[in-house]
Order: structure tokens, then sequence, then C-alpha cells
């Protein structure tokens, strides 16, 4: 069958690999119908990301059809629309046994540690990985990876009524928490260089409070302004910037939960005494997401609670990867997320 490959830094080719003819006991064989192109893939493809190794197909953000289940398959069947948990964490792993799969040491996440979804013919995945939503579209299904990263970070923030959350990114990551801060009862504001993702976020989120961050650091005196000198009970930093992570600390306010959903490679040091001592805040990573918001998402979606005709801004298919995949990885293409359509 065809399938995309990553090569070397900067180089995709579609070329042919083995089909998997049926499941083994636990495994459902699918079809992907769509891929979205995400952070990571773009890092990989740059030769940028500390574990995806080359070759690889990748692929995680997926739309599937299960073709086929094998020995002790319950949760799906023949016919079925999913979407993929593509976090393979150890069971017996410490974390595992404690409820943290997203943190389990040994994680092999599909499309980045082994080869994913970009693929035209039959493959197989762990069955209980996939979350059925056969009312959704494969394009909707595609992103409820996306989304749960971000859900999985406000829950880990946990936002109460009447407090005031800020976002810092409004990358894909960033706005699937926005979406989700949405249909809570908090004030939210939006902090981002880029004033096109700020025009995408008040046009099409439909938020007021869009603040430009500047590198002379003076829009910390808006959020100031903005918040009755208060500033935020909750930040959400989704940027991966070492310098926006630090940063976040002068906008939150007394007893404030700042989250690192973003992840950085850079060791991260920050003046203890002015803001993380005095203000008494506390710092929450948000890692993945759990097997539980897969499904959450899913409903929220059914229930037309969020709309995402909005979210997909680019459409390529398969066979355009190896010379337009490139264009993705250039802020300029103005891409808020782009869809492969594979079958």
């Amino acid at each position: 069958m065809q399938a995309i490959q990553f090569t070397a830094k900067g180089t995709a080719v579609l070329t042919d690999i083995p089909e998997v003819d049926a499941p083994g006991p636990g495994q459902a064989l699918v079809r992907t119908h769509r891929m979205g192109i995400c952070g990571t893939d773009m890092s990989a493809f740059l030769g940028k990301f500390p574990f995806f190794q080359f070759p690889r197909t990748p692929g995680h953000e997926l739309g599937l059809e299960v073709l086929a289940v094998g020995d002790g398959v319950s949760n799906v069947k023949a016919g079925d629309k999913c979407s993929l948990e593509p976090y393979v964490n150890d069971p017996n792993s410490i974390a595992s046994r404690k409820g943290a799969s997203n943190a389990c040491p040994n994680v092999s996440v599909i499309g980045v540690h082994e080869n994913g979804g970009l693929r035209k013919g039959a493959w197989t995945v762990p069955a209980h990985k996939l979350h059925s939503g056969n009312d959704l579209s494969y394009d909707q299904l595609a992103l409820v990876e996306t989304l749960a990263i971000g859900y999985h970070a406000v829950q880990r923030g946990n936002p109460q009524p009447g407090e005031t959350v800020m976002v810092i990114g409004a990358g894909p990551i960033g706005l699937a928490c926005l979406e989700f801060l949405k249909l809570m009862d908090v004030k939210v504001i939006v902090l981002d260089m880029a004033e096109n993702r700020l025009k995408f976020c008040r046009e099409k989120l439909r938020l007021e409070n869009t603040l430009v961050a500047r590198k002379d650091g003076s829009h910390v005196a808006e959020v100031e302004a903005l918040t009755d000198g208060g500033f935020c009970d909750v930040i959400i930093d989704a940027t991966g910037h070492a310098g926006s992570m630090i940063g976040a600390f002068q906008m939150a306010g007394i007893g404030a939960r700042v989250v690192y959903v973003g992840i950085t490679a850079q060791e991260l040091s920050f003046p203890q005494a002015p803001f993380f001592h005095r203000r008494e805040l506390s710092v929450i990573a948000s890692r993945n997401a759990l097997p539980a918001d897969f499904p959450a998402i899913i409903q929220i979606i059914r229930e037309g609670k969020i709309d995402l005709d909005h979210w997909i801004t680019h459409r390529i298919d398969i066979s355009e990867v190896p010379a337009e995949f490139a264009k993705f990885c250039d802020p300029a293409t103005g891409a808020i997320k782009a869809m492969i359509e594979v079958n």
C-alpha cells in the first residue's frame, strides 16, 4: 500500500509498504480517512522533535474506519468510525496503575515512536485505543486528539466560576483550550504575538479579550488593566517557548495556577521571590490526555457545543504531501489546521 514516510530532515516521500491482512488478538484492522497535521508532525519533519527517528510514517490525529476486529475485542466493531487515542502505554507501569496512563514512562505514541496512520491501506492498532463516533465526520474525529490535549490542560487548571483564565498561544492546542473554556462561566483572555490568530479568535470563537504579546513586555500592563489589577486565576501556556513560560508568572494573580501544556527542551529559571513565592503560585504540567477525555469530547461535539467547521483552513490529498507538506511549517501559510485526505 502507499504510505508517506519522513525519510530525512525536510523530506517526505510516497512509498510502498506491506498491507496488513487481519488483526491479531486485541487489535483492530483500520483504514485511515483523515489525518490532521499538528506541531509534532511539523517538528518531526524538520528534524527538531527529540523522540522521532527517520524513516517514519507520521499520523496520530486520525479519523479511522474499522475494517475488522481480532479476538477479545468488544468496544468497537467493523464499520465503526473512530478517533484514535495514540498513546500506547504499559498497563503495568506505576503511572498506568495510578490512573496516569498519559504519564507512563514507557509510552509509545503512534505516529511518533512507531509508524502512524498516513497510509492508504489497512493497518492495525490496539482496539482499546479506539473511540467510536459513528455520527461524527472523519474530519471531526481527526480533530479529537488535538482537542483532547487542550481539554486535559483545562482540566488540570481546574477553572472555577467567575475566575479569569488566560491562554497564551493561539495555535491549535491553545484554540482547543479556548473551545472548552468558552463552555465555562469564566472570563477568557487570549495572548499571542500573531494578529491573524487573534483575529481568528475574535471572528470565529467570538472572544473579546485578545491581546498582542510584545517583546518589550508592555502587554503585562494591559492584562493588569483588563483584570482590575488582579491578574489571572489560571494561565495556560500553549507556546512551548521558554521566555513565554517564564513570563507567564508576571500575569498570574494571587494563588493562581500556571499550566504548562507546551513543551520546551530548555531549562526554565525564574525569580522566585517577586512572583512565585509572593503570589503563592502553583505550576502544573499537562501531558497528552487521558482515555476518558476522548469519549467526553466526542459527546461534546455530538451535542453541538463546539463548532469545528472553522478549524480546517487547508486541505491536501495524501499524494500531495511530498510537495506540499513543507509549506505548513511556515507560519506565513496561515494554517489553523491542515487536513490530509487519505482515503
